[in-house]
C-alpha cells in the first residue's frame, strides 16, 4: 500500500464516558459503524505485532488494504463493547495497557475512568487481541529521568508477562511523546516495536519505534473516518493538531533542558 498503513488510535468506548476522557472517547454505536465501513472498504485489520513481522522480518506480505485498530490505556469499554464487535467481524486489534491503571493488585490509582481488570484482559487476549504495553502509570515519558523511565517500561512489561504468560512485544507511548532516549529505553525493555501518534499513516521508513497513528475522537464523523482511510493525505485533517504539537515540542524540550534531562 503505497500511501501507508492507517493505524487507528482509540481510547475509551462508552455511552457516557467520564468528562475527562469524553473528547477522546467513541460511542459504541459509532465504533460499530466504523468497523462495518472497514469491512465494506475491504480492509484487513492486523495486530501491531503482525505488521512488524512483515516490515521487520519479512514474514509474508501485507494484505491489499491493511489497517490496525489500536486502543490505549485499558478502559473497561474495550471489553464490554469492542470485543464483541471485533468478534462479529473477525477483526484483529491491539490493546496497549497502562498496568498501574488497571483494576487489581497493581492498581496505583489515577485512572480517569473505569478500567479493565486482569480477567477481562485475559479474555481479550483469548479473543485474538494483542496486548501491548503503555507504561505503568501513564506518565510523560520524555520528562522522566533515566531511572524512572526504565522502571515504567520494565514494570509494565513484567506485569503483562506475569498475568498473560508471555512478554508483550508492542508498546505505545503515553500521550504520543518520545525522544531517542525514550525509544532506547523501550527497546531495552524488550519491546520490538512502538507506536507514536503523528496523525499520519504509518510507513516502514518511520522505523519500528516511531510508527505513526491517526486519532479517532468522539467528534470524528463517518465522512471524516472514511477520509482517513482512503484519502491520499489524511494528515491534512489534523493540520491544527500538528501545528500545536510542533509548538508544544519546543516547550517540552525546554522543560527537559531545565531539569537536566537530555534527548539522548
Amino acid at each position: 500500500m503505497s500511501t501507508g498503513v492507517p493505524i487507528l488510535m482509540y481510547h475509551a468506548l462508552a455511552h457516557r464516558p467520564a468528562p475527562s476522557v469524553r473528547a477522546l472517547s467513541v460511542s459504541p454505536d459509532a465504533f460499530a459503524e466504523q468497523l462495518a465501513l472497514l469491512g465494506e472498504r475491504g480492509f484487513t485489520p492486523l495486530t501491531t505485532a503482525a505488521l512488524a513481522a512483515v516490515w521487520r522480518g519479512g514474514a509474508g506480505r501485507l494484505p491489499a488494504r491493511p489497517v490496525l485498530i489500536t486502543f490505549d490505556d485499558g478502559y473497561e469499554g474495550v471489553h464490554r463493547h469492542a470485543l464483541p464487535a471485533l468478534a462479529r467481524h473477525g477483526f484483529a486489534a491491539t490493546l496497549f495497557v497502562s498496568t498501574g491503571w488497571l483494576r487489581g493488585r497493581y492498581d496505583e490509582g489515577g485512572a480517569p475512568d473505569t478500567m479493565l481488570d486482569w480477567d477481562q484482559v485475559r479474555e481479550l487476549a483469548a479473543g485474538g487481541v494483542e496486548i501491548g504495553g503503555h507504561s505503568h502509570t501513564h506518565p510523560q515519558l520524555d520528562q522522566l529521568d533515566d531511572g524512572r523511565l526504565g522502571y515504567e517500561a520494565a514494570r509494565c512489561r513484567d506485569i503483562v508477562t506475569a498475568e498473560l504468560g508471555t512478554p508483550p512485544l508492542s508498546f505505545a507511548y503515553p500521550y504520543g511523546y518520545s525522544t531517542r532516549r525514550v525509544r532506547h529505553a523501550v527497546r531495552s525493555a524488550g519491546f520490538t516495536q512502538s507506536l507514536a501518534v503523528g496523525n499520519t499513516r504509518a510507513h516502514r521508513a518511520q522505523g519500528p519505534y516511531a510508527l505513526q497513528r491517526l486519532t479517532i475522537r468522539r467528534s470524528t464523523t463517518m465522512a471524516e473516518f472514511d477520509h482517513l482511510l482512503t484519502a491520499r493525505s489524511p494528515g491534512r485533517a489534523f493540520a491544527i493538531d500538528r501545528t500545536l504539537t510542533k509548538g508544544y515540542a519546543l516547550v517540552r524540550a525546554a522543560r527537559r533542558a531545565a531539569r537536566g534531562i537530555g534527548d539522548g
